[in-house]
């Protein structure tokens, strides 16, 4: 299977010296010089963290976005409302000291925002992906070869799209505020309370359901992620430093397992949901799962074969952003939060997931392996 088919050239500037890792606990308590920071959404799940975070750091916050999200969230904050595809009216004329963009997903809307913000603010900060690289075949550092698209005016985003159309933003950043005063920061699967998507929370919260549930591939196959809440902390330690660069943001290879993931799962589902039955986890291998036509990534999140064009997909290195003060929480904490999360959500949330295997499905799969058992 094609990496396109499961994932959704970079500025260089300054690389500071190391700085020592913070869990975020220690990192929020810990004074800061209070900055103005704008940023562009703040109201879904990364935003949400990060303007949680810079407000305990004692940052004044800018939020810019449409208004239809979480409106009732930091009613104390700033909030400036527009689009980005065409009323940026209520960012002119102000000054900041730094931006976030975690909104960004074509190089149109980053360039636009850019250049209007270019004069008054000195630090423009853009999350991107590591879905940017051109291939998984091998591993890759923040050298590798990002993607490219045949014509660059395109701007649908998807499967195959969404990469290199990352890495035009990061580009369209960088051009405008120099390798200085622009920051890229690329991520991997993000991870934690909040997140909707389900893609690691389907685990939590498959295991709370209880009774044999289906795992992919061999538990020591690696997987890596970034809790969202480490990813706001070492987001504001760069800005706090005033760090340029580019910087994968995510676990270190061989840090987590897919079995990690799920054994953790059980585990806290079995302290916090306490199922009727209990969750026995039941691994097929790559191959079998194949010829049953589960996906990795959809119906298996988090986890893809290291076979073929994804071998180096769990590889990727992130010793630039370790010396840069990355530091990443036990997956012990991000599962346990995310199962709490979950089982506060509304029913039909918690009923319905967006990503995994349907209960239906799952149900079929284990069937066909007790007949041939």
């Amino acid at each position: 299977m094609k990496r396109r088919g499961f994932l959704r050239s970079a500025g260089a500037g300054m690389v500071a010296a190391a700085l020592p890792g913070l869990d975020t606990k220690t990192f929020a308590a810990t004074p800061a010089r209070p900055l103005r920071l704008l940023i562009l959404g703040g109201t879904r799940f990364i935003g949400l963290h990060m303007t949680e975070l810079a407000l305990a750091r004692g940052h004044a916050l800018t939020l810019f976005n449409r208004g239809r999200t979480n409106t009732d969230r930091f009613p104390d904050v700033e909030r400036l409302r527009g689009d980005r595809n065409g009323d940026l009216q209520s960012l002119a004329n102000r000054d900041w000291d730094a931006v976030i963009d975690n909104s960004g997903y074509v190089p149109r809307q980053v360039r636009e925002v850019a250049r209007l913000l270019e004069p008054r603010v000195r630090r423009y900060l853009f999350i991107s992906s590591v879905s940017v690289y051109a291939s998984f075949a091998t591993a890759n550092d923040e050298t590798s070869a990002v993607g490219k698209l045949k014509d660059e005016k395109v701007e649908k985003v998807d499967g195959e799209t969404y990469g290199p159309l990352k890495a035009l933003c990061e580009q369209a950043a960088s051009e405008i505020f120099g390798g200085a005063r622009s920051t890229n920061v690329r991520p991997g699967l993000i991870v934690g309370p909040d997140d909707n998507t389900d893609r690691f929370t389907y685990w939590p919260a498959r295991a709370a359901r209880g009774g044999r549930m289906i795992a992919p591939g061999d538990p020591l196959d690696p997987v890596q992620f970034i809790d969202v809440r480490d990813l706001a902390a070492f987001t504001l330690r760069l800005i706090e430093n005033e760090v340029g660069g580019v910087f994968n943001a995510i676990s270190s290879p061989g840090q987590f397992s897919i079995g990690d993931v799920v054994n953790e799962s059980i585990a806290a589902a079995r302290e916090l949901a306490k199922p009727v039955v209990a969750p026995t986890a039941e691994w097929l291998n790559a191959k079998t799962l194949e010829a049953q036509k589960v996906q990795p990534w959809s119906d298996m999140p988090v986890w893809a074969p290291s076979t073929g064009d994804s071998v180096g997909f769990a590889s990727s290195s992130v010793e630039r952003a370790k010396r840069a003060g990355l530091a990443i929480r036990p997956l012990r904490e991000t599962v346990r939060d995310t199962l709490r999360w979950h089982l506060a959500r509304p029913e039909a949330e918690r009923q319905k997931l967006k990503a995994g295997l349907t209960v239906e499905r799952e149900a079929e799969l284990l069937a066909t392996i007790s007949v041939r058992g």
